[in-house]
């Protein structure tokens, strides 16, 4: 299968994953804090930096990258959502909430794409 489709499949998976965490968060746990979004660029990041580093170590081959990095993670996390979410939050003058929502997606995102790139250092 061409790594392009393999992209797609991962993609097709990931995107409704994330749509249903945002539903899950918008759900149960209703606040002005974007919790669909966070949670599942943080869900991405954990599993991304345990598959980039699975991948280095040598467990996942082109076509894993491919379907799990690349379409998986590329559509469970979102970037533009992420950027439009803050846009909003500055413009409508909370300044101080987009500061703490870009500070906490940006330092735990880092923190869990380590962590999950020490449990694939530990597992191979």
């Amino acid at each position: 299968m061409g790594e392009w489709l393999l992209v797609l499949a991962g993609g097709a998976v990931g995107a409704p994953a994330r749509y249903l965490i945002g539903e899950a968060a918008r759900k149960r746990l209703p606040s002005s804090f974007h919790w669909g979004t966070f949670l599942a660029n943080m869900a991405a990041s954990l599993l991304l930096g345990f598959l980039v580093e699975a991948g280095t170590g040598g467990a996942l081959g082109k076509s894993g990258q491919a379907l799990l990095s690349v379409g998986f993670c590329g559509a469970l996390s979102t970037w533009s959502t992420f950027s439009s979410e803050l846009m909003s939050a500055a413009g409508a003058r909370r300044v101080s909430g987009a500061a703490g929502y870009l500070l906490a997606t940006v330092a735990l995102g880092l923190a869990l794409s380590f962590a999950g790139a020490a449990v694939a250092r530990a597992l191979w």
